[in-house]
């Protein structure tokens, strides 16, 4: 699973950014849901991309680089976004922390597009980034559809 370049290192170090930001923006979404389902479904998507960066960690130290990146990203739109559900939060507002996670879950599906557009990724690499993209775009759609249902 080796990648020799460093564009592809970095890219996999702003999908790391990237699924760190989400974790933290699930996790606070779930302590301050108020809805014993919201709060379900915000855990399990924060544990989820505790596993990406997981994989990713693993995907970038075979690169024999430094996986290194618990705080998160450098504040950027994605960034901003995550920190909009903080703010919804202050409100209880269901509907605005769903937008805010639509928002968010927008953004990072067009980060790992970006990303699979390398051509120098590894099979496995790439494999992998697909797999999670195809995760955040399964979240994205549920929580479209809870948007709807707690929007009625």
């Amino acid at each position: 699973m080796e990648i020799s370049n460093e564009k592809s290192v970095a890219n996999l170090k702003h999908l790391l950014s990237i699924c760190n930001d989400g974790k933290e923006g699930y996790r606070t979404a779930s302590d301050n849901a108020d809805s014993a389902e919201l709060k379900g479904i915000f855990t399990t998507y924060s544990i989820q991309r505790a596993e990406f960066e997981m994989q990713l960690k693993t995907c970038i130290q075979q690169c024999n680089a430094d996986p290194d990146n618990e705080s998160g990203g450098p504040i950027g739109v994605l960034h901003r976004t995550w920190m909009d559900i903080k703010a919804a939060l202050s409100s209880n507002d269901n509907k605005a922390i769903l937008e805010a996670c639509i928002t968010g879950e927008k953004a990072a599906v067009e980060a790992y597009d970006n990303a699979l557009e390398d051509n120098d990724l590894s099979p496995e690499v790439r494999q992998i980034l697909v797999s999670q993209r195809d995760g955040i775009n399964d979240c994205l759609r549920n929580i479209q559809t809870l948007e709807i249902q707690y929007t009625a």
